[in-house]
């Protein structure tokens, strides 16, 4: 068993999710925090600015937009200065000259008189900062979750993610092949938290949560027989049809473009293999794909509903998973699951 603690970090657009589990140690006294997303605090600090009229110089890695690509778009359409390097750059479009248009000036070094904000997807001062506070030893290893969505910079980068994971179903989409140390070139944010944590495991957002929900007790029940796992984000909601060790299917839309009804009719099409691709893409969703060797004759009715929005779902024919009596944390558990697979431990929580 590998020796000190292991903090999973579940990397959202409205929270970061963070947890941190000993060998040892029960899963319900573990450190459990959820804590405002770095884009939603880089938000703020932006809009304080903002309303201080300080000019701004962004520095950092690229890091999850959202909520700080528009705070940095009102800050620019307040008349106020932004400054950034190419890297931080990248946080707002895989296309530096449509920021550029935007009206960012790139520079390397901050002009004078301006305020300095450092972007990233992982703060491990402020980790550091606040576990020895209450006399909690830091970490010594690390699982991340990002949802990242490749570097693109040509076409639509909604499609570029999803094709992503039609090779993933192409190749099989067992669910130990979700998690790695050595993301490919394109995912230029999993990198950037590479750079940061080396030797982190790094898994996408998305699928720690459904990996994490399907430690549920009742989702596990059906795992042999075959279920729907929904996880309904603060930004994105993905599906998956999951059998065994396998995924067989993968939907993904933007949870703001969906209500209860859209939702249902989506998924219960997906659930038989009805759904298209092209559907939900020009519904201005990611995608729908099914593994080569999907039939619809294959059941996948039962549904486990996970997610910060999973309210979303209430009225669904499904149940609410909680591992471990945490909804919150499905994310963090998937990836400590992903992590004791991948060292090649059983990968079962309640075990140790």
């Amino acid at each position: 068993m590998f020796k000190g603690s292991l903090m999973a970090v579940d990397v959202g657009g409205g929270t970061q999710d963070i947890f941190i589990w000993e060998p040892g140690q029960t899963v319900e006294n573990g450190v459990k925090l959820v804590l405002p997303a770095p884009t939603q605090v880089l938000a703020r600090r932006v809009k304080r600015l903002t309303a201080q009229g300080q000019p701004i110089f962004l520095q950092g890695r690229v890091m999850g937009g959202g909520a700080v690509t528009q705070a940095v778009r009102h800050h620019l359409g307040q008349g106020l200065p932004v400054y950034a390097t190419a890297q931080a750059a990248f946080t707002f479009s895989d296309r530096l000259e449509a920021v550029q248009a935007w009206g960012v000036i790139l520079t390397s070094t901050p002009p004078p008189g301006v305020v300095t904000l450092t972007l990233g997807d992982v703060g491990v001062e402020d980790w550091r900062q606040v576990l020895a506070a209450f006399e909690v030893p830091f970490p010594s290893h690390f699982a991340v979750g990002v949802q990242d969505h490749g570097f693109h910079p040509q076409g639509s980068n909604r499609r570029f993610r999803f094709q992503g994971w039609e090779n993933f179903l192409e190749q099989g989409g067992k669910l130990a092949n979700l998690a790695t140390r050595q993301p490919p070139s394109h995912f230029t944010r999993m990198a950037a938290v590479a750079e940061v944590l080396p030797g982190v495991l790094l898994m996408d957002t998305c699928a720690a949560g459904v990996r994490g929900a399907l430690l549920d007790p009742q989702a596990r029940v059906h795992l042999d027989r075959g279920l729907t796992v929904i996880n309904v984000g603060n930004a994105h909601t993905f599906a998956a049809l999951v059998r065994s060790d396998r995924l067989w299917g993968i939907y993904e839309h933007h949870t703001g473009l969906l209500s209860p009804e859209k939702l249902w009719a989506q998924v219960a099409r997906f659930q038989q293999g009805r759904l298209t691709n092209t559907e939900v893409f020009d519904d201005q969703g990611h995608g729908c794909a099914y593994a080569p060797d999907f039939s619809a004759k294959d059941s996948f009715a039962f549904t486990v509903i996970t997610g910060p929005r999973r309210r979303l779902a209430a009225g669904l024919p499904g149940v609410f998973a909680a591992p471990f009596g945490d909804m919150m944390l499905s994310g963090c558990f998937g990836l400590v699951a992903a992590f004791l697979e991948l060292e090649n431990y059983p990968a079962n929580l309640a075990d140790y």
